[in-house]
């Protein structure tokens, strides 16, 4: 795995990322998620659908910083699939913050020639348009979105349930991200228009949810 991924992935960077929970917090509110044993299920089903969703397009944009693609096509695509305005708003968050983070590690004009055509881009899009500009694969830039999707909402369960780190650490070492970032990897070089589409219904509306109790109570993430 390239090491611009690898920095990428780390949640230590200052992407902005630790401020959401992946939709686990409200997860968490209803019940459905209370302990280490709820976790697989929850985070398998985020990596099939939102994880690979991210992972597909953070490799096409790693392909696009190499070869040269249209991000406002790319960005408009992903808009396209992610139903939610909430998850949405989430993502161009996170986006916005890598972007900054990203322009100083790896200035470069193509980064420069993303931003001037999406302003507020999708958080996988600027993702891997990093990676690629900073030498990784469309593996690479899948393997970090993808990774990211459940070591988010991972971290999140430990700070609301109290989990034990250990446990939980253990639930993401045994995800099958493999699969995900091999399919994601295999179709970075795709027309954007007929990238897949997966969906995850229950996700959508606990976004939205969130986002309206976010508004009318204090929350420990933002999404």
């Amino acid at each position: 795995m390239d090491l611009s991924a690898l920095i990428l992935a780390d949640s230590r960077f200052p992407g902005g990322g630790h401020v959401h929970s992946g939709g686990l917090e409200e997860v968490v509110s209803r019940k459905l998620v209370d302990s280490v044993r709820d976790l697989p299920g929850f985070l398998s089903g985020r990596l099939r659908t939102a994880g690979f969703l991210a992972a597909v397009f953070a490799a096409a944009s790693a392909h696009a910083a190499v070869d040269g693609g249209n991000w406002s096509l790319l960005d408009s695509e992903l808009d396209a699939r992610t139903p939610s305005l909430a998850q949405r708003e989430a993502s161009r968050a996170q986006g916005r913050g890598t972007a900054r983070a990203g322009r100083i590690a790896w200035p470069s004009p193509v980064l420069e020639a993303l931003l001037a055509e999406t302003p507020r881009p999708h958080h996988s899009i600027v993702l891997g348009a990093l990676v690629g500009v900073a030498g990784g694969s469309p593996h690479d830039a899948a393997m970090a979105a993808a990774y990211l999707s459940v070591s988010g909402p991972a971290s999140a369960a430990v700070r609301l349930l109290g989990l034990d780190p250990f446990a939980v650490n253990a639930v993401v070492a045994r995800l099958d991200l493999a699969s995900v970032c091999a399919e994601a990897a295999a179709v970075a070089g795709d027309d954007p228009a007929s990238l897949p589409s997966p969906g995850s219904p229950a996700l959508d509306l606990f976004a939205e949810a969130h986002a309206r109790h976010h508004q009318e109570e204090v929350r420990l993430f933002a999404s």
